[in-house]
């Protein structure tokens, strides 16, 4: 099979595309009879001319997703964090934090909104990777905790990767906000301008 595609590939390569239309002309050279008894060589040797000058194959530019794409892939993976934490039984200050969390993620979620690389890794961070291991971190360790007592809650370490993971969120907003604004600004200085 590989070695098939491989010859597919080759016969549909610039390299034999240029040999048999130089090939061809030495057809027509033999034809004319000015190749002589030599026609074989003359053909064989303006293929191989024509495979040498062609210009080398160049592999197809790799497709990455664009901010849209990463983003509709980044909402699917929200929704499925979302699912995991309605199950998850959470203390009700946790929830909280939580609820804030994801209402903040919900709004950067939104079509339009974040293009910016950076931000969109970070978000792409917290939903994959901090949001869901800050949760199963608490449950394992609530679990641990029940078995050996007088050790710090987990809660507080929980409520506190909360709090941090939603400045986090807290400062993207701000900086889309700061960005609106300024675009907002040049906009009615732009009007103002135009109008003298």
């Amino acid at each position: 099979m590989a070695t098939s595609d491989r010859l597919l590939g080759y016969v549909e390569s610039r390299k034999n595309l240029t040999g048999s239309v130089c090939g061809l002309a030495g057809v027509g050279i033999a034809l004319t009879g000015a190749a002589g008894g030599l026609w074989p060589l003359v053909i064989a040797g303006l293929y191989a001319a024509g495979a040498l000058i062609a210009p080398p194959e160049r592999p197809d530019t790799p497709h990455f997703p664009d901010a849209g794409e990463q983003l509709d892939a980044l909402r699917d993976d929200f929704a499925t964090l979302r699912a995991y934490l309605a199950e998850v039984e959470l203390p009700s200050s946790s929830r909280d934090r939580l609820t804030e969390l994801d209402a903040l993620v919900e709004a950067l979620l939104e079509p339009g909104w974040v293009s910016d690389p950076e931000h969109l890794h970070v978000l792409a961070r917290a939903v994959r990777q901090d949001v869901p291991e800050a949760v199963d971190t608490f449950v394992r360790t609530r679990w641990w905790s029940r078995v050996t007592p007088g050790t710090e809650p987990p809660e507080r370490h929980l409520e506190r990767q909360l709090s941090a993971l939603r400045e986090e969120m807290a400062a993207i907003a701000a900086a889309l906000q700061e960005a609106e604004e300024l675009r907002q600004q040049t906009h009615t200085r732009y009007l103002e301008e135009r109008g003298h």
